[in-house]
């Protein structure tokens, strides 16, 4: 089986392993509502993107609540 050749010291691993670290996520403020949101997605408070509405919320909402009424329970 192999094996190291020589002990590796705490701060020689320490000092290897000191850039895996996870970056900071990129949040910007929407040009629409102010809201903080994620770089290149979609506003989830207003559904805008990049000064244009792609996602009308009111409707959304409208149709899944009525999606909701229309499915029909078996017992």
């Amino acid at each position: 089986m192999a094996h190291p050749k020589s002990r590796i010291s705490k701060q020689r691993k320490r000092k290897r392993r000191t850039h895996y670290k996870i970056a900071a996520p990129h949040v910007l403020s929407c040009s629409n509502c102010g809201a903080p949101t994620l770089r290149h997605r979609i506003c989830e408070a207003c559904g805008s993107y990049r000064g244009r509405t792609i996602l009308n919320k009111a409707e959304a909402v409208e149709e899944f609540d009525n999606t909701i009424d229309d499915v029909e329970v078996e017992d």
